[in-house]
């Protein structure tokens, strides 16, 4: 089990899990293994006929999948078994060109790298569905005061809206990211033995953009087999996107606890969270979502020593890789299930965060009042000033309110009301809202980018 699986893991992965199966590998594996025989023959390196019959015989029906494994058993390969079978499966003349001057690596990674550009394409429409929703609650709750939290404790008020543009920005620098290196990742490879055309020749080039044109794929520059940094950031690419993911359920993770109440996961009645405490209602995709997260982000770091193998190539990095990036796609549908549900079903409780917002009586506007009192006497003065009331109420436990009118500066430069309007948290949210919305629109903007493209 690589990926960490509960009852949530039932959630509708839209295909991905499919795209990681043994048939797909072999199906992949046909479908290049036809473009590359098309695109010879397109470059002259093999005969034109021959060609259109090994396309045409690229097709599961004709691949026995048994008897893959029996000769597998007896050789000891893990492709040239496939190889055998597909060869007979082509008429003779043809069979002689099958897999005609390139390695197995060239046909296993750009068959994977292939299904992974699949995968991705997946991703995107999940995390346009977040930002959806996101967008939606950023609206939503843009004036919905709330306490900002520093270091664990108060800090100065902030609303709902604002705190979720955070997680919209980063969410858009992760696709920004992830757009940027598709070029970077998605790259086929026909370089043959050691990356240098030596079967193929001048040609080789030429071929290799062929293939790379049918697959709707870029063309490695040097095709190289020991070049392996692409996956390292395609693996990181998704623990970026989960870290998001990740910091967003720690957020309902926590501000539902019961001593905070601030927000919590949609529940539906049925649902049940322990076998012996009837009243238990867990978060259940947030937990989800944390725990995939941090088994993802220990990948990259095997990725970047697998790297560094020796020499022109070596199968024992690309058997780690194979399964590092599995894992990590494994991992990310889990956290991606339950982030598209946690953003749209999320329940946030605006009276209780204002209440929350309210709890120190005004202490967390004391930035607020400094501010305006050191537009007569000066900042650090106005610190000085603040700090010592503020600890009047920290330390005496004396309600700020009332410290704040009985102080000669402060009643001298304000009325009682004006006091009071500067504690109201309602009156210090700076530019939250209006960022909440611009986010909200940039959230909404992109989405619909990202459904038409995919």
């Amino acid at each position: 089990m690589r990926a960490l699986y509960d009852s949530k893991s039932k959630l509708d992965d839209r295909g991905i899990k499919a795209l990681l199966t043994e048939e797909a590998k072999v199906n992949t594996w046909l479908q290049v293994e036809a473009a590359l025989a098309l695109s010879q023959a397109e470059c002259g390196f093999i005969p034109e006929q021959a060609a259109k019959d090994i396309a045409a015989s690229c097709k599961m029906e004709n691949i026995d999948m048994e008897e893959i494994a029996r000769i597998k058993a007896k050789i000891g390969h893990g492709f040239v078994p496939f190889l055998k079978v597909l060869t007979k499966a082509c008429p003779a003349e043809a069979g002689k060109y099958v897999h005609y001057g390139v390695t197995t690596q060239n046909i296993q990674q750009t068959s994977h790298l292939y299904l992974l550009k699949q995968v991705n394409e997946i991703i995107k429409g999940f995390t346009a569905d977040c930002l959806v929703s996101l967008a939606n609650l950023a609206t939503k709750h843009a004036n919905d005061v709330m306490p900002g939290r520093t270091h664990g404790k108060h800090a100065i008020p902030i609303t709902y809206g604002y705190k979720v543009s955070v997680w919209i920005s980063e969410l858009l620098s992760n696709f920004q990211r992830m757009e940027d290196s598709e070029k970077r990742i998605f790259q086929v490879m026909m370089g043959g033995a050691v990356g240098s055309f030596n079967s193929m020749g001048p040609v080789g080039r030429e071929v290799q953009d062929h293939v790379a044109k049918k697959l709707n794929m870029g063309s490695m520059e040097v095709p190289s087999r020991n070049m392996s940094i692409p996956k390292v950031e395609f693996i990181s690419n998704l623990a970026m996107l989960c870290n998001t993911f990740h910091k967003m359920a720690e957020e309902v993770y926590y501000t539902g606890l019961e001593e905070l109440g601030e927000v919590s996961e949609g529940f539906t009645p049925g649902t049940v969270g322990s076998s012996t405490m009837p009243q238990k209602i867990n978060p259940k995709l947030a937990k989800g979502i944390i725990a995939n997260s941090q088994k993802l982000y220990s990948l990259p770091a095997v990725g970047y020593y697998s790297a560094v193998r020796m020499f022109e190539g070596d199968s024992s990095s690309y058997l780690l890789f194979d399964g590092l990036l599995e894992e990590a796609v494994e991992l990310a549908t889990e956290v991606l299930i339950r982030a598209e549900e946690l953003t749209r079903t999320i329940q946030v409780h605006p009276e209780r965060m204002k209440y929350n917002a309210n709890l120190n009586k005004g202490l967390d506007n004391s930035e607020h009042i400094m501010m305006e009192v050191a537009k007569k006497i000066g900042k650090d003065p106005a610190h000085e000033l603040m700090y010592d009331k503020a600890m009047l109420t920290e330390i005496d436990g004396k309600d700020y309110l009332t410290v704040l009118k009985e102080d000669a500066t402060i009643s001298s430069m304000f009325t009682e009301a004006e006091i009071e309007a500067l504690t109201n948290p309602e009156t210090y949210v700076g530019e939250g809202p209006t960022i909440a919305h611009e986010m909200a629109e940039k959230a909404m903007t992109k989405a619909k980018e990202i459904k038409d493209a995919v």
